[in-house]
């Protein structure tokens, strides 16, 4: 069975507002296309899905905008060319190598990750709630920035059970933000 990763940027006081971290920088952006290059598929929600489209989908261009640096590329091209699979309710199509999740989300994401392969990705907040509280993910992985935001939405609030979580790796990067990875201890 592929482990599902739910990998995130979160600030010191737990929010995860894809805005209230540190500005992505070299290092940081060369984590992040590791990280998804770990994965097979990517899974989103609706909201999730939208916002990384709007930012990473390649143009028809086929040109990346200028706005984007030259160590931003790499990261672009990965979660573009990535298979991606959409949980939603209200979306009736979707495109961008990807598929719509329908029908009971434990159901569905069980046959994913009954599918061969090294590993499913989420990402966002909602949708990994849910399956946290289904007892779905494998590894949490937090890109913990040292910054206080004080506001915004917090990681995995309203989180129905605790779930205890045994540190297996940690890493420092330059800008002083620690990647700590996290799996759930089986219950006894």
């Amino acid at each position: 069975m592929r482990p599902l990763r739910y990998a995130i940027n979160v600030t010191l006081d737990g929010c995860c507002h894809h805005e209230a971290g540190l500005p992505p920088d070299e290092e940081s952006m060369r984590w992040w296309t590791d990280e998804l290059g770990r994965a097979d598929a990517l899974l989103f929600g609706r909201v999730t899905y939208g916002m990384m489209e709007s930012a990473w989908r390649r143009p028809a261009t086929g040109t990346w905008p200028d706005w984007m640096g030259e160590w931003e590329v790499p990261f672009a091209e990965t979660i573009d060319r990535a298979r991606k699979h959409v949980v939603s309710s209200t979306l009736d199509e979707v495109d961008w190598n990807a598929e719509l999740v329908r029908g009971d989300l434990g159901d569905a994401v069980r046959r994913l990750k009954q599918e061969p392969g090294e590993g499913l990705f989420v990402g966002g907040v909602t949708l990994p709630r849910a399956l946290a509280d289904l007892g779905l993910v494998d590894e949490y992985v937090l890109l913990v920035q040292p910054v206080l935001a004080g506001h915004g939405p917090t990681l995995l609030a309203g989180l129905r059970e605790r779930v205890r979580l045994e540190l297996v790796d940690r890493q420092e990067l330059r800008s002083g933000a620690v990647v700590q990875r996290y799996r759930p201890v089986p219950a006894k």
